[in-house]
């Protein structure tokens, strides 16, 4: 079907099949709204998402599409630009053919698309489209927060036969941009992820030795992890207390407290990293929290498969690690096609 301009919206897209759970997002989500129970949804990779965002000409936080796995198929309603970024070796087609990856693409009404499923490194996909996806602003965003069913379409995952809108005054196209490979982050199914120390580290709740293990341990992602938390495997930890004092009987109970995006927390024996759709505050040690810059390679964590070793940097590394991560956004450093 080939639905008609609205206002300021144009028809953009429409769903075929929407793969395992696609939703839409955008950067960097509600943020602000802890207090009131709400982590910022947002994408799992904002990385990839928001150089898809600037391939199209569009604002690097625009809302755009998360495709974990890659399955995803859908009938283009407009002229206009894609881009795809994310996890590498996924077949991408328009009618047919073949079209790169990290690369906007010129798309035309009635053209189809495809992208099949991602069987090499890293587990997610981003879509961005010239324009930007126009779903209406919840608390301060775009983006869907599944947990609390608000924000993106209905506050759910896409399903077959959604239409989804542009913003009309985007949707020109603009020069085409290809992000050289020089600066394409690497996917591995061994990663090693930059971390923080704290708040809840060595001495006062893990032992110098149980810290060590931290860092050093390849630690496995669970299966049941997803866009609220990546579960890793086990690990009995010594601990530098005998209980939780007064806020439970195990070492990693605590008082109630706020929790960061990105914290790992200890739940008894299990070591949890909190996802954008996670929960802002609870009663267990956070024993470390992966630094900003590097959260998007947890969005690439493949369920089941992947291991992930720790590395400790401080501010000054975060801070280093952020700028150099934002290079690649600058649109000076990108190729024309």
């Amino acid at each position: 079907m080939i639905a008609q301009p609205t206002g300021d919206r144009v028809p953009a897209l429409e769903v075929i099949d929407p793969g395992l759970q696609t939703t839409v997002q955008d950067y960097p989500g509600r943020r602000g709204l802890q207090a009131l129970g709400f982590f910022p949804a947002g994408p799992a990779d904002h990385l990839a998402f928001r150089v898809a965002n600037v391939l199209v000409g569009n604002r690097p936080g625009a809302a755009a599409l998360e495709i974990p796995l890659g399955r995803f198929q859908a009938t283009i309603l407009y002229s206009g630009l894609l881009a795809i970024c994310g996890a590498p070796g996924v077949e991408i087609t328009v009618n047919g053919r073949p079209v790169p990856a990290w690369e906007s693409i010129p798309v035309s009404t009635g053209d189809l698309l495809h992208c099949g499923i991602a069987r090499g490194p890293g587990f997610r996909l981003y879509l961005a489209l010239s324009g930007g996806i126009a779903v209406p602003e919840v608390f301060g965003s775009r983006s869907t927060f599944l947990v609390g069913g608000i924000g993106g379409l209905d506050g759910r995952a896409l399903a077959k036969a959604d239409v989804l809108d542009a913003a009309a005054d985007g949707v020109g196209r603009t020069a085409r941009r290809r992000v050289p490979r020089s600066l394409r982050p690497a996917y591995t199914d061994a990663w090693e992820i930059e971390v923080l120390r704290g708040p809840h580290a060595d001495p006062d709740y893990l032992t110098v030795a149980d810290y060590d293990e931290l860092l050093s341990t390849a630690w496995r992602v669970d299966l049941n992890s997803d866009r609220a938390a990546t579960r890793l495997n086990p690990h009995r930890f010594r601990w530098a207390r005998e209980g939780g004092d007064d806020a439970g009987g195990h070492p990693s109970n605590l008082l109630d407290g706020s929790y960061p995006v990105g914290g790992i927390l200890a739940y008894g024996d299990v070591l949890t990293i909190l996802g954008p759709d996670s929960h802002t505050s609870g009663g267990f040690a956070v024993v470390a929290t992966i630094a900003h810059a590097s959260l998007w390679k947890v969005g690439q964590l493949r369920p089941g498969r992947d291991t992930v070793r720790l590395r400790e940097i401080d501010l000054a590394e975060a801070e280093a690690l952020a700028a150099h991560t934002e290079f690649i956004l600058d649109p000076r450093h990108l190729e024309h096609v």
